[in-house]
């Protein structure tokens, strides 16, 4: 008020010396200096203050502004509501115009405010800087394994006391891929009401591993945790092989099939013959299910991958012996999985296009070099003092390939850094090898992957 008060009691001073052109904003510029209060306070002027300004003031005819008369109030002429309006218009303008101002001030300031925010402010302009080794959003994954109150009833078997015949597994490509394999043969024994028979896993792929279901996941505890969801054996029984007339039907299946499908292809083949169980072999099993899926369906993918799938006591122990020493050198680590070089995987299909790689790397369809994984961290605000497992095979060139990375971050270890002699027995057996850096990325404190595989992917579902 006391603002108002000044205008109007100085607004007849200004006119009566002649203001020469001053107008209303040199008024609030002048009443300004007088008190020390910024023009934004001139939209504290209401519609009433500008009426006692035109009607206690003449028009002045040689000046723009309004000069007082010596005539009484009573006896003055009453303002033309044209010329009213008309300055009305002029005071909104200008303080619209100055309020645009001030909400591009008020929006640059909010942003920088938001800045501020990722660095905290206890004490001070600024706070420390945030915590890169949490998410605040943590809390609100949870997992979404246990079976719903209408599993049994939405997906009861379809024959309550058989089983509709067994069901053969042939697995596909590196370890990871093959656990896929695996999570989606169960899923496809319960859609058929088959015995699902512990899947054989791929020893003609790149990786050339020999190894067995059995050398790399506890089978015993496999197949009594999904008990209450499929019936699992080791194999088919002898005297069943025997009594059969014919080797086992062998089909592959198209990728990303539909529960449908099955139904509709596979599960007729189980009940050809319904006096004897039939047998099936699905040959190449990588994706070949579809991945939307009913609610329950995916619970059950969970329960496999997740919770299932466990891997063996030698491999368990020299993972988390691992773990420890990294945790020893330092309270938190990261670990870094790179995707080792693909050039002699592409040759073994003919059927690839034949791609230009600076030009895929452009598109961004390749993988992050470990430079640029360094990079990246740095960006994130790791300090160069952070300790770093990277997990993978052949990465990229080597040693020449990784020293940008090692650069960055000094402090990188790999499993054959901290355990030499105890790694020497799986060496020769590349799924042992991925799944003791399995371990080790699950138990670091931040994963980081260059690029968007199958061991990023479970990694991501299984933290």
């Amino acid at each position: 008020m006391a603002f108002q008060q000044l205008v109007v009691r100085h607004y007849g001073v200004l006119c009566r010396r002649g203001c020469e052109g001053l107008g209303l904003v040199g008024l609030v510029v002048y009443v300004r200096k007088r008190m020390g209060v910024g023009v934004g306070k001139l939209s504290l002027l209401s519609t009433t203050d500008l009426a006692v300004l035109a009607e206690s003031n003449g028009k002045c005819k040689k000046h723009v502004c309004w000069r007082s008369n010596a005539t009484p109030f009573r006896h003055r002429k009453p303002t033309s509501w044209s010329v009213l309006c008309v300055f009305m218009l002029v005071v909104l303008g200008f303080i619209s115009l100055l309020t645009g101002h001030m909400a591009s001030d008020l929006e640059w300031y909010s942003q920088r405010l938001v800045r501020r925010t990722l660095y905290s402010s206890v004490e001070g302009n600024y706070r420390a800087p945030i915590d890169v080794w949490k998410s605040q959003y943590s809390k609100y994954y949870y997992g979404c394994s246990e079976r719903g109150r209408g599993y049994a009833r939405e997906f009861p078997p379809r024959n309550s006391r058989w089983s509709n015949g067994y069901l053969l597994i042939g697995t596909s490509g590196g370890l990871n891929q093959q656990r896929t394999g695996i999570t989606d043969a169960v899923v496809v024994a319960r859609i058929l009401n088959a015995t699902l028979v512990v899947p054989e896993l791929d020893h003609n792929s790149f990786w050339k591993d020999d190894s067995d279901f059995v050398h790399i996941f506890d089978v015993d505890w496999f197949i009594s945790h999904l008990a209450k969801d499929v019936t699992i054996v080791k194999r088919v029984p002898d005297k069943f092989m025997r009594s059969m007339e014919k080797p086992p039907y062998t089909m592959r299946v198209p990728r990303k099939s539909e529960p449908d499908y099955y139904l509709d292809q596979v599960l007729p083949i189980l009940l050809r013959r319904q006096e004897i169980l039939q047998v099936v072999q699905l040959t190449k099993f990588d994706y070949r299910l579809a991945n939307n899926l009913d609610g329950e369906l995916q619970k059950l993918r969970c329960r496999v991958n997740f919770h299932a799938l466990r891997f063996t006591k030698p491999i368990q122990e020299l993972g988390q012996r691992i773990v420890m020493r990294m945790q020893k050198m330092a309270r938190r680590f990261i670990a870094v999985h790179l995707r080792r070089e693909l050039g002699e995987i592409r040759k073994r299909w003919t059927t690839l296009p034949d791609l230009s790689p600076d030009g895929e790397r452009k598109r961004g369809k390749c993988p992050l070099t470990p430079y640029e994984v360094g990079l990246m961290l740095r960006a994130l605000g790791f300090s160069n003092d952070t300790y770093l497992y990277v997990a993978s095979g052949e990465i990229y060139g080597g040693d020449e390939t990784m020293q940008p990375l090692k650069d960055l971050f000094p402090n990188i270890y790999t499993k054959e850094m901290l355990a030499d002699e105890e790694l020497k027995p799986f060496l020769p057996f590349s799924s042992r090898l991925a799944a003791i850096d399995y371990i080790v990325c699950d138990e670091s404190d931040v994963f980081v992957t260059n690029n968007n595989g199958n061991m990023a992917k479970i990694l991501a579902g299984r933290r």
